[in-house]
Order: C-alpha cells, then sequence, then structure tokens
C-alpha cells in the first residue's frame, strides 16, 4: 500500500545541513498497524510527515498504491501530537472541517458525524469548545475528524503522549478498536513500548539521529482477547526494550 525505498531527508539548521533520516526502506501492507519507536529527535515525525505527502525526501522515493507520492492524498488520514483543534470552533465544527473542505453536502456531513459521534461517545460534546474538553475527550474529537473521512491509512504523530496514565490505556483500547473494526492500516510514532507493543502488528525500531531503522519486530499476538494482561505482551515488552538499549549502546 505504501512503500518507502531507501528514503533520507536532510534540511538545514542555520548555515549547517542536518540529516534526520537516512536509508529508510518500508513497506506498509493494507489493514495492518504498525508502531514505530526510537529515541527523541530520531525523525519519527518527519517520517510521518513524509508518509503523509506533507514533505518530499530529499533522497529516494515513496510510493503510494504504486504511484510516486508527490503531495497529500484524499484517503490519508493524520493526527498530530496537539490534536490540531482550532480552539475558535465547536467539537461538530473541529469534526466536520475536513468534510468541509472536502465541499461535503451539509446533509450528509450531518449523517457522517452522527455515525461517529456515537461510536465515539462524543454526542454530548457537540456544542463544546477545545478547552472545555478533558485531554480524552480532545483526543476523541481528533479521531472524529479522521474517520469521517473514511481513510484508507491513518498516521498517528505520539496521538496520547499529553494524556494521564489512565485515559491513555482507555485511549488505546478505542484506537485499538476502531482499527479492527474498520481495517483501517495505520503508523503509529510513539515513545511508549507498552503502547508500541499493544497497536503495532509489527514494531519498526529507529536509531538516533539520523533516524535509521535498526529492527523490525514482528508481533504476531497483537489484538488477541486481553492481551495486555498476558505473559506474552510482557515478553514482547521485554524484546522491544532490549532492542532499544542494544542499538542505543551500539550508536554510542
Amino acid at each position: 500500500m505504501l512503500d518507502l525505498k531507501n528514503v533520507s531527508l536532510t534540511y538545514s539548521n542555520g548555515s549547517k545541513p542536518v540529516q534526520a533520516l537516512r536509508g529508510i526502506d518500508m513497506k506498509i501492507e493494507k489493514g495492518r498497524s504498525y508502531a514505530v519507536i526510537g529515541p527523541s529527535g530520531c525523525g519519527k515525525t518527519s517520517l510521518i510527515y513524509i508518509m503523509a505527502g506533507l514533505m518530499a525526501p530529499t533522497q529516494g522515493e515513496v510510493l503510494l498504491h504504486g504511484e510516486k507520492l508527490v503531495k497529500p492524498e484524499r484517503g490519508t488520514a493524520l493526527i498530530l501530537q496537539e490534536y490540531g483543534l482550532l480552539s475558535w470552533k465547536t467539537v461538530w465544527e473541529n469534526a466536520a472541517l475536513g468534510l468541509v473542505l472536502r465541499k461535503v453536502p451539509e446533509r450528509e456531513i450531518k449523517e457522517i458525524l452522527e455515525r461517529v459521534f456515537e461510536e465515539l461517545a462524543l454526542t454530548e460534546c457537540i456544542d463544546r469548545y477545545p478547552k472545555q474538553l478533558s485531554g480524552g475527550q480532545k483526543q476523541r474529537v481528533a479521531l472524529a475528524r479522521a474517520l469521517s473521512l473514511h481513510p484508507d491509512i491513518l498516521l498517528m504523530d505520539e496521538p496520547l503522549s499529553a494524556l494521564d496514565a489512565l485515559t491513555r490505556e482507555y485511549m488505546q483500547k478505542v484506537i485499538f478498536n476502531l482499527l479492527k473494526r474498520h481495517q483501517i492500516t495505520c503508523v503509529l510514532v510513539t515513545h511508549s513500548i507498552e503502547e508500541a507493543v499493544y497497536l503495532g502488528q509489527e514494531i519498526i525500531i529507529f536509531t538516533a539521529c539520523p533516524g535509521k531503522i535498526c529492527a523490525k519486530i514482528a508481533n504476531p499476538a497483537q489484538g488477541a482477547e486481553d492481551y495486555r494482561d498476558q505473559l506474552s505482551f510482557h515478553e514482547k515488552c521485554t524484546e522491544v526494550r532490549a532492542s532499544l538499549e542494544v542499538h542505543s549502546q551500539s550508536e554510542e
């Protein structure tokens, strides 16, 4: 579905060039979920922007459905760390923004959002503004906006990092259920090992800057009922942690 071939990214920091990514090769298959994890500053956010068509690599190419990706595509939804909600718009208006920009008829927007709001338990928040919402509610509004577009692929850049532990676990379950129910392809950037293991069918380990893929860890038990409570979950977390530590030391 999405194919990154030898992707590198260098940007200018004043007069000094900085390489953010080096030689990234990834294949994202339809209907699967991927978690990308690595040290701070290793280019994970840049990777998400490249996948979204918002940035162009300085080397290599990105193919979406076999065609070179040169701009944002309608089938791709992006959720940023700060949710991207507009403070002067209501919950309903924020969730409808993508549909409005696509000039979807108002009646159809109403039908789509009513279904999505019911699924995400947001109906009671329709007329509120972002400042009146909890962190978990803001995240659900961001998910509602993405889900309303019927995306083929969902890209998320540390979407739960600002939440407390209990709300974060709850939202992980919400995201997991959405991905499973709608069969959405997903790439999640996270700093949390537990989150990567809970949501990623494949876990991709990055080195420090410049970011390179140093390991790809299969997670076949992901999606099992009560996975978080199973021994296999904790063993996989230990495996991911060990891989991060080994490659961190090797980079030093």
